[in-house]
């Protein structure tokens, strides 16, 4: 079955070799204080910079997931407060999950098709980090990098922190544009789920050591301190590490898939134009995401056309959360080849 889900999404072909290859080398069972992790660690941090821009002053740190990033992020880089700019269910369960920490966190919640008006955007002294949910999941929009540029000129003293879960790897980053960038693997790296990353600048990491949070298990110090000799923490996912070692090596450079992600996106949302019973959850294009996308319809509509789609070998992911019973979510992550993405355009061309 092909899957369109949003996450868990499907993953690369050469998964398969990747796993073979990784059984051979013995690596599933190196030590993670081991030379041979050590060196993959490092290697896989600098294939991030090659591949995917990030800067060379950055650093690379794995986690368990993007959502253990939530609580990172508040326990050991907020000070003060931080203020959450979101228009989904992601947005809104890490502004949950961040006030349980800290009550003092706030928010402004934009709806799907409302552009953030940066002009007019006002966030007090009393919150130190700003989070953005750049790419959200939930309903398929995003905050494009001019918009987090705009912020981060506003709010310069200000620290950024963007959820990237289900567009990192998908299109380009500007990462100088904030200090604290993170995501999954199962999404737009085409890879099994169970693997978090975390990107901080050095600011970040300055204004960490600051605030001194220690003594948990997930302490970004303990992170860090670790890190520094490219080791982790805990036993990590090392076979998550190195399958995602072999994604990196394989990839073209972020520009190149981003160019594909955009006309692959502009596809799918043409054959939804052309619809006569289906439409974008999200009408404003300024906000519609490059890698998911939302179509919705009736309720009976949308269930007969997912019904449709697992009778000719595909699945459609669910719409979340209130979009659920009249919408359709599909991925469109590198992983998906070309003709897998047309293969849906024909199948949408029918309604």
């Amino acid at each position: 079955m092909l899957t369109f889900a949003p996450g868990p999404s499907k993953v690369y072909d050469a998964l398969p070799t990747y796993l073979q290859d990784a059984y051979e080398a013995g690596i599933l069972s190196a030590n993670h204080r081991s030379n041979a992790f050590m060196s993959l660690y490092q290697e896989t941090e600098q294939l991030m910079r090659e591949k995917l821009h990030m800067p060379d002053d950055y650093k690379l740190l794995f986690t368990s997931s993007a959502t253990e990033n939530w609580e990172i992020i508040t326990q050991s880089i907020v000070e003060q407060a931080s203020f959450h700019i979101y228009s989904g269910s992601f947005g809104k369960k890490w502004i949950g999950f961040a006030k349980h920490i800290n009550p003092a966190t706030d928010g402004l919640k934009v709806e799907a098709n409302q552009s953030i008006d940066v002009a007019n955007l006002e966030i007090p002294e009393d919150f130190d980090v700003i989070a953005i949910t750049q790419n959200e999941t939930a309903n398929a929009t995003e905050v494009p990098m001019a918009v987090i540029e705009g912020i981060k000129d506003k709010f310069p003293e200000k620290m950024i922190a963007v959820d990237t879960t289900s567009s990192m790897a998908g299109i380009v980053l500007d990462f100088s544009l904030a200090d604290i960038w993170y995501a999954s693997v199962q999404k737009c790296f085409g890879l099994p789920a169970g693997l978090g990353i975390l990107i901080l600048s050095p600011k970040a990491i300055e204004k960490c050591e600051h605030k001194g949070e220690s003594g948990r298990y997930n302490s970004l110090s303990f992170i860090l301190e670790n890190a520094a000799g490219y080791q982790t923490h805990y036993t990590p996912n090392v076979l998550g590490i190195y399958l995602l070692n072999r994604v990196l090596k394989d990839l073209e450079e972020i520009q190149h898939i981003d160019a594909t992600t955009r006309d692959r996106m502009q596809k799918l949302e043409n054959a939804v134009a052309q619809s006569k019973s289906l439409r974008m959850l999200v009408d404003n294009a300024e906000t519609r995401s490059k890698t998911v996308l939302a179509v919705t319809g009736s309720e009976d509509l949308i269930t007969s056309i997912k019904k449709t789609a697992e009778k000719e070998g595909m699945q459609l992911g669910s719409g979340y959360g209130p979009h659920k019973p009249t919408s359709f979510r599909i991925a469109n992550f590198p992983a998906i080849t070309n003709a897998e993405i047309d293969k849906l355009v024909a199948f949408l061309g029918k309604y």
